[in-house]
C-alpha cells in the first residue's frame, strides 16, 4: 500500500458510505484473527508450560511489566491521533515518525541502563540480563508504530492482521525451538525479540513509506499533544493493569508469581482477543460519524449490546470451567493457577463491557477526560489490590473483579456526558445478558452439585468430556435465559446477521432487513 500521493495528500481516506461496509469487514477479520491468535498462543501455552518452569515465566514477567510500558509509547498514543484527526499528509506523518523513534531509542537505553535496579527490586540478579535483551523490543516497536497506523486508518485491517498471525507465529516457534534445547527463560526472551522484529519488517513491507526529513508542518504540535494525552491515559490503564504484577512478584517472589500469571493471563486473553483488535476498527468507524449523533449513539449501543452478549456468557462459562481447562491445557503442575482463576471469572463479562468506554472517549477526541479518568481508575483499583494482597494471588484476583463491578457504570456515565449519551440506554441495552449469564451459571452450578458424573477427574479425556459436557449445558440455558428475557430470538438473529456480515463478500447493505451494521446496531 502507497499511502500518499506524489503531493504527499492521503490517498485512501473512505466515503461515508463506505464506512459501514468497510467496519463489518474490519470487524470480522479482527475476529477471525483473534481466533487464529487465540489458537496460536493455546498451542504455544500447552507446549511451553510442559518445557519450561513457573519460575522461567515469573522471572520474564518482572521484566515485561516494565518494558511493556515503554515499548506501548507511541503505540499508544501515535495510532490514535492519526486515526482520530480528519486531514494528514506526508511530512505530518514524517515529522511525528522522527519524533517517536527518537523517543525509541532514548526509552531504549534508558531501560538497558535500569535492569540492574529491577533485579535490586526483584532481589534477582538474573533480571538484569534479561532486561538488556528485551530493552531492544522498544526501539522495533517505535519504528512499525506509523506504518501500522497508516493501514489501520485506510481500514486495511487484513494486512495488518496478517502481520499480526506471521510474527506471533515466529515467535511462538522461536521459544517452542529453543526451550527444546535447554535454554530455559531464555527461550521466553528470543521469543519476544523476535515478534517485535517481524511485526516491524512486515509493516515496512506492507506500507510502502519512507519518512522525509523533518519539516515544519501545520498540526504536528496538536498530533503530539493528543499522542502524549493518549499515552498519559494508557500510562495510568497500563499501571493500574500491571500493579498486581508488581505487588506478587515483590512480595511472593517468580513462582507465585508464574503460577498467578497463567490465571491472569486466562482472565485477560478475553480482552486482549476481543475488545483490544476491535478498538481500532470502532475508533475508525466511530469517529467519521461522531458528527451525527443519532448514527453514533445506534452504532455505539449495538455494539455494548453484542459485546455484553458474548461477554457476560463468556465470562460466566470460564467461570465455570476454567479450573478444569487450565489443569487440561497445562498440567496437574499449574493446578494453583486452576485455583486462582476461579476468583476472576466473574470479572470477565463486565471487564469486557468496561472497557467500551474507551471508544467513546478516542472517537469524539476527548483524551483529556479519558485520562483524568484513568488516574481515578488507577486510584480505585491500587485501593483494592493493596487490600488483597494480605490474601495472596486471591486476593489480587478477587480484587481485580470487584474494581470492575464498581468502575464500569460510573466509567461509562462519564465518558458518554459530552455527547449526552446517559447511563440508562447503556444499562437497557446490557442488562439483559447480565441476568441470563446469572441464571444461567447459577443453574449449571446447582447441576453440578448434584450429579456425581460432575466430579472433577484426573485423566485428561474425562477432563476435556467434562469441559464439553458442562459448556454445552451452560450454552444451552444461557441462550434459553436471553430469548426468554428478550421474548424472542431478535438478539441470536442480529449476532448471527452480524457474523455473516464479516464473512468476505458479504456486506450488510446489500441486505435491507439486516439488522447489524459495523459493530453492531440497534433498531
Amino acid at each position: 500500500m502507497k499511502p500518499f500521493d506524489i503531493r504527499g495528500s492521503f490517498l485512501l481516506t473512505p466515503q461515508h458510505n463506505e464506512i459501514r461496509q468497510l467496519a463489518v469487514r474490519g470487524a470480522g477479520v479482527t475476529v477471525f484473527v483473534g481466533g487464529v491468535v487465540l489458537s496460536i498462543q493455546v498451542i504455544a501455552t500447552i507446549v511451553l508450560a510442559r518445557l519450561l518452569t513457573p519460575s522461567d515465566f515469573g522471572l520474564v514477567t518482572m521484566v515485561t511489566t516494565f518494558s511493556l510500558l515503554l515499548v506501548n509509547f507511541g503505540w499508544n498514543g501515535f495510532t490514535e491521533a492519526l486515526l482520530q484527526r480528519d486531514v494528514i499528509d506526508h511530512y505530518l506523518v514524517s515529522n511525528l515518525f522522527w519524533i517517536n523513534a527518537g523517543a525509541g531509542l532514548l526509552l531504549t537505553m534508558v531501560f538497558a541502563a535500569a535492569g540492574s535496579l529491577m533485579a535490586w527490586f526483584y532481589r534477582d540478579p538474573r533480571v538484569a540480563h534479561v532486561a538488556m535483551a528485551v530493552s531492544t523490543t522498544i526501539l522495533l516497536t517505535t519504528l512499525s508504530v506509523h506504518h501500522l497506523a497508516l493501514l489501520k486508518r485506510a481500514m486495511c485491517f487484513s494486512s495488518v492482521s496478517s502481520n499480526d498471525i506471521v510474527a506471533r507465529v515466529i515467535s511462538v516457534s522461536v521459544s517452542i525451538v529453543l526451550a527444546l534445547a535447554g535454554w530455559g527463560y531464555w527461550a521466553l526472551v528470543a521469543g519476544i525479540v523476535a515478534q517485535s522484529l517481524s511485526i516491524c519488517i512486515g509493516a515496512w513491507i506492507m506500507c510502502r513509506w519512507i519518512p522525509s526529513y523533518p519539516r515544519r508542518a501545520a498540526g504536528t504540535g496538536h498530533m503530539v499533544r493528543f499522542a502524549l494525552r493518549t499515552y498519559g491515559r494508557f500510562v495510568t490503564n497500563y499501571s493500574t493493569w500491571n500493579l498486581d504484577n508488581l505487588l506478587v512478584g515483590w512480595r511472593f517472589g517468580a513462582v507465585s508469581l508464574g503460577f498467578y500469571k497463567k490465571a491472569y493471563d486466562l482472565f485477560a486473553l478475553s480482552a486482549s482477543q476481543l475488545v483490544a483488535p476491535l478498538t481500532s476498527v470502532a475508533v475508525s468507524a466511530l469517529s467519521r460519524l461522531d458528527k451525527d449523533a443519532t448514527q453514533y449513539r445506534r452504532y455505539l449501543l449495538g455494539a455494548m449490546g453484542v459485546t455484553a452478549f458474548v461477554g457476560m456468557g463468556l465470562g460466566a462459562e470460564l467461570t465455570l470451567v476454567g479450573k478444569d481447562l487450565i489443569r487440561l491445557l497445562l498440567g496437574s503442575k499449574w493446578e494453583e493457577s486452576g485455583r486462582i482463576f476461579i476468583f476472576f471469572g466473574p470479572g470477565i463479562g463486565v471487564m469486557l463491557l468496561y472497557y467500551t468506554h474507551g471508544w467513546i472517549h478516542l472517537s469524539i477526541g476527548r483524551v483529556d477526560r479519558w485520562l483524568r479518568w484513568g488516574l481515578a481508575e488507577f486510584s480505585v483499583t491500587a485501593l483494592l489490590l493493596l487490600l488483597g494482597l494480605r490474601w495472596g494471588p486471591v486476593g489480587i484476583a478477587t480484587a481485580w473483579t470487584m474494581s470492575f463491578w464498581i468502575l464500569t457504570i460510573p466509567g461509562l456515565w462519564y465518558a458518554g456526558r459530552p455527547i449526552r449519551l446517559g447511563i440508562a440506554p447503556v444499562i437497557a441495552a446490557v442488562w439483559k445478558y447480565l441476568l441470563a449469564s446469572l441464571l444461567a451459571g447459577c443453574a449449571c452450578a446447582a447441576i453440578l452439585q448434584r450429579f456425581p458424573f460432575f466430579v472433577p477427574p484426573q485423566n485428561s479425556v474425562l477432563i476435556a468430556t467434562r469441559i464439553a459436557v458442562i459448556s454445552a449445558l451452560f450454552v444451552s440455558l444461557y441462550l434459553g435465559a436471553v430469548i426468554m428475557l428478550h421474548r424472542g430470538c431478535g438478539p441470536l438473529y442480529q449476532v448471527a446477521g452480524l457474523f455473516r456480515d464479516m464473512l468476505p463478500g458479504r456486506y450488510a447493505q446489500d441486505r435491507p432487513d439486516a439488522v447489524p451494521v459495523a459493530l453492531g446496531q440497534t433498531q
